[in-house]
Order: C-alpha cells, then structure tokens, then sequence
C-alpha cells in the first residue's frame, strides 16, 4: 500500500476523508456532499486552456464567463439528479503501429464534473493502491518504475522476465464488475449513479450516435483512475496476496495502466504464472494481447564473460532494457529508447516538416526544437546518449532535407552551409541527462 500525497488546497472536508481513507477496511456511505459548488470550481480552474471541445462547442473561456452562475446551476442539477451526461465527440488518433486509437471528447460541462468525482475517488482509493501501480497516479511517472526496475535488478533475482499487455483494455472493462469493486469500499448510491452516467454515455462519430455496453471512455479524465481501482483489484491485488505466497523464488510486478512487466527468479514460477494469469483476466472481461506478451529469459550474465552486452533484452514503457557493462566492469542494468519509439518520433519530425517546409524558419526551428526537448524529457536518462544523439542528428538532417525543397533558391543552402552556419544560427538543443534513474 501507498502514502497518499496530499495537495495543498484540499478542502477540510477531504482531509477528513483522506484520513480515514488511510484505513484498509474504511468504507464510505457519503460522499456525495464533497462536490459542492467549491469542489466543481477546482476542477474548472485544472481543466486545459486550449483543451478540445465535445459536442456542445462550449470552450473554457465561454463557460468561465458566467462561472459562478454555471456552476451554480450545474450543482443544482446534479443534487436534484437531472443531471446528464452529453454524448461524446469521437475522434480518432494515429498509433505507431499503424492503426488509430478511438478518443471520446466530453462536453466541458462533463469534463468539470469528472474532475470533481475524480478529486473524491483519488483520495480514497490513493492509500490501498499498491506500490506496483505508477501510471496516472499523483507523485508517481513512468521514470519512477524505470527506477524500480534498476533497483530490482541490482539485486540479482531478475532471470525471467513476463511482458505483458492487456488487448483494448479501456473499452474491454465490465461495467458492472468495476461497480461491484466501487461499492466495496464506497457504497454510496449517489456516487454510483454518478459514476454509471460518466460511463453509460452516447458516442457521436460524424452525425451518427452509437452506445457501447463495455469500457470506460479514452480521453475523460475519469477514466484512468477506474482503470486503476480495476486493475489494482483484479491484477495487483492478486498478484501480491495470491501469487506471491505461493512462488519458491522472489518475484515482482510493475504495472503502468495497463502495460505491465512481471519478473521473476525461477523459470517454473514465471511459466506457472503466465499459465494462470490469462484465466484470472478472462474472469473481468479482459484478455492478454497476443503479440505483445511474451516470456523472456533476462539472467545476468556471468562476471567472467568478456562480451559487452548481455544476450537478452525486454521492452517496457517506451525503453529497451539489456545488461551491460559498467565502467566499473560489472554487470548493470542498460536503458535505452526503444526502436518503435524513435521511428514512431522521426516519422512524426518527418511529417512536421513536410507539411511545415514553407512556414518561417523562426517557427519551424521554435516547434522542432520544443519536439525534442519534449522527447529528451522523457528519454533524457542515465545511460541513453548515443539514441539521443541519433535522434538529434536525424531531425536536423530531416529539417535540412525540406528546408532546401522550398524552392529553387533554397537549393543553395548545401549541407555544409546548413551544419556548418545554418546550425550555428538556429541550434538544435543539445542531449544531455534530463532524468537520473540510478
């Protein structure tokens, strides 16, 4: 179980409710009364500026207006229960793989009312959750369970490694099954009903309105947090009170959303492990994907071997992970980006520039360069320098590519020109750590 982090403009009247919350067996059958006209007001004020509008057309700024008045009346519909959900604009996003991963966009009016129930399901749930989980959770991010899987690593009792990923897990997830888990712990009727109209909504795609009897919506901010509260009953739950007991070496899970790794020390308790485990999803109308779950060994390699690199690797989180040698010459656990995540980056550089290639070179150089500070953000680690430089050196050669495409004249900037006194004008950012995972 975890520490719930707790934000400093919390209102008392959640504090209280955090305190209790810190109890495993707490149950709460009142919770309503915490989104009051205040709480809908937070979670106005967190809502994105310049966020996409849903079916209504309403932006932030419109709505803000006339907040107090809104709100108002939003508050009053919601505690006389004439409150409903609009239907949710769809729209779809391009994936690395190819295929496009479907979005449902809410009304603002929906959106402030998901921010405020998630407020009240965050504190009371944040303190069962356990320390596997690090995906959409306050104070926790992805470099955290890169972290964790270094400092497991270090310890020697990583030889089988369990990739995992659950197929269309968002849209797979039993309704009724994730309001069973809901009422265990928060049995009042009112939150209930709320949380049934945030997942029973339409979907419109272009003029036509469909209903889905599964899945939470991709795209609320709902959504992340009941894919926790499912998750943590149906995986981490069972896999730190039912399937570590039972196991004769060490073991661990990290889980983010719903991408997740086991690791293990024997090779007979991973098998029995991935034997079991598409049994205990199929119990929640979940199933593993096929193609992206798999069994790999990850022994350390021997001290004495002379090789530079370990034989086996495994993909998580966007990184690549491999043994490797140290200056020290011990074996250490190496993190690098992985190769779907740097041509799933240069092909969207690429496209950028294409599409750009007229604009003036002050903007173009302005969005390339928040690109890769946003990619060196997040693959800025220990370890990872030569990807960052490749990805440095492409961009830069992509850039050059369509920058002598504009026309004609354009022609003249040769690529000495462009590395040489372009570069030194306009400078890409350079790579360096951005992030410290050991």
């Amino acid at each position: 179980m975890t520490d719930t982090k707790i934000s400093d403009n919390i209102s008392p009247k959640l504090l209280e409710v955090a305190e209790r919350a810190k109890q495993p067996d707490a149950r709460f059958y009142a919770l309503a009364y915490l989104i009051d006209e205040n709480a809908l007001q937070r979670a106005f004020k967190r809502l994105r500026k310049n966020a996409a509008v849903g079916v209504d057309g309403v932006t932030k700024d419109e709505y803000g207006e006339n907040l107090a008045e809104n709100l108002r009346d939003l508050h009053g519909r919601m505690k006389a229960g004439k409150y409903r959900h609009q239907p949710l604009k769809r729209v779809h996003i391009p994936k690395g793989d190819g295929k496009t991963r479907p979005i449902g966009i809410s009304s603002l009016e929906d959106k402030i009312v998901q921010n405020a129930l998630r407020e009240v399901l965050e504190i009371v749930y944040e303190p069962i959750f356990y320390d596997c989980s690090y995906g959409f959770r306050p104070g926790r991010s992805a470099h955290d369970a890169v972290r964790f899987l270094n400092k497991e690593a270090g310890k020697g009792k990583i030889n089988w490694v369990l990739e995992a990923d659950i197929e269309s897990f968002f849209d797979s997830i039993d309704r009724q099954m994730l309001q069973e888990i809901l009422q265990e712990r928060v049995p009042d009727g009112s939150i209930k009903r709320l949380v049934g109209k945030c997942l029973k909504v339409g979907v419109l795609e272009n003029t036509e309105l469909s209903w889905e009897e599964t899945g939470t919506t991709q795209g609320s901010s709902l959504s992340p947090l009941l894919g926790n509260i499912y998750l943590n009953t149906v995986l981490d739950e069972w896999f730190e009170t039912s399937v570590k007991p039972r196991l004769e070496g060490a073991a661990s899970l990290v889980r983010f959303a719903d991408d997740f790794i086991m690791t293990f020390e024997r090779r007979t308790d991973a098998e029995r492990v991935l034997a079991v485990l598409s049994q205990r999803l199929s119990k929640f109308g979940l199933k593993l994907h096929p193609e992206k779950t798999r069994l790999a060994p990850f022994s350390r390699p021997n001290p004495k071997d002379e090789v530079k690199k370990g034989p086996g690797t495994f993909d998580f989180l966007g990184f690549t992970f491999y043994w490797k040698r140290s200056r020290k010459g011990r074996w250490i656990l190496g993190t690098k980006t992985r190769r779907k995540s740097i041509n799933a980056f240069m092909q969207d550089i690429r496209e950028w520039c294409r599409r750009h290639r007229h604009s003036p070179v002050k903007v173009q150089h302005r969005m390339l360069k928040s690109k890769l500070n946003g990619h060196y953000n997040y693959f800025g680690v220990n370890g990872n320098h030569k990807c960052l430089q490749s990805v440095n050196y492409h961009t830069a050669c992509v850039w050059g590519k369509w920058l002598r495409r504009r026309s004609h004249k354009a022609r003249k900037l040769t690529w000495e020109k462009f590395f040489g006194t372009f570069l030194k004008h306009y400078p890409l950012p350079h790579t360096r750590l951005r992030v410290r995972i050991w």
